[in-house]
């Protein structure tokens, strides 16, 4: 394979995954608390010393397909998403950073998705059954209503539950950098090395969701242009395909 049909094919697939990370943003349009992914890329090259060199596209220096490629990652975009009432005293939003912790069977997660209820036991739980963390362990509220009760369940600005005016503990909100989130399973966060960092100051909501960060009509746009810029690569390959054959072709007669 030639050096520029490598190019532009390694440049195909880049723009392949950045149609699959979009298209993943906009399929949770509107799944409650998920933080959209970005894309990025970098490419290297192999200098006479075999270390690799970042260089930028065109690079006239990549002429041996072997000794070029291009490394891609992907990271979370923390900005907030909007807030939507529902007036469910078991649905909580987070007013700027932190994430509440669950303990899911694989360990300690991390969501902004609070769309919580309450199991048989009356313990604060997320959709798939995982124990709410407050900073002393699970959070119980006692005749609630999977429990057939009545109570009246409060949450404090600060995180404070409350069942009949009567504390029964405070979530345990962590703060988690940007760079360091790293998705798990069912659009959770697994914890970083170390752990997150408790914070000890929240601006907590109750009866709201944080919806999706994710912009319909930005994702569409990106959409677009990823579309537009993988037809130019393939384009490019086709036509690099043809001068190669028309040029063998010349050889080919004039021998």
């Amino acid at each position: 394979m030639s050096g520029e049909i490598y190019m532009a094919a390694a440049a195909a697939l880049a723009y392949e995954k950045r149609l699959e990370v979009t298209a993943n943003n906009l399929a949770n349009l509107q799944t409650t608390g998920f933080k959209r992914q970005a894309v990025s890329f970098r490419a290297y090259r192999l200098d006479e010393e075999n270390r690799p060199r970042e260089v930028l596209l065109p690079d006239p220096a990549v002429a041996d397909a072997g000794r070029f490629w291009i490394a891609w990652e992907t990271r979370v975009d923390p900005a907030p998403g909007p807030l939507r009432q529902t007036g469910n005293p078991l649905d909580l939003a987070l007013n700027g950073p932190g994430f509440f912790t669950v303990e899911s069977p694989a360990g300690l997660r991390f969501t902004r998705r609070g769309n919580f209820t309450l199991n048989a036991e009356g313990v604060l739980v997320t959709q798939e059954g995982w124990p709410v963390q407050g900073e002393g362990g699970e959070i119980r509220i006692e005749g609630g209503r999977a429990a057939g009760g009545r109570a009246m369940i409060s949450v404090g600005r600060d995180g404070t539950v409350r069942v009949d005016e009567r504390d029964v503990g405070r979530l345990r909100i962590e703060e988690i950098p940007a760079a360091a989130l790293v998705r798990a399973e069912n659009g959770y966060f697994a914890p970083p090395p170390g752990g997150g960092t408790p914070l000890a100051e929240v601006d907590l909501a109750q009866g709201f969701l944080e919806m999706s960060n994710v912009e319909a009509i930005r994702g569409m746009v990106e959409m677009i242009e990823i579309l537009r810029g993988y037809e130019s690569y393939q384009r490019l390959m086709r036509a690099v395909d043809d001068i190669n054959a028309k040029s063998v072709n010349e050889l080919g007669r004039s021998a």
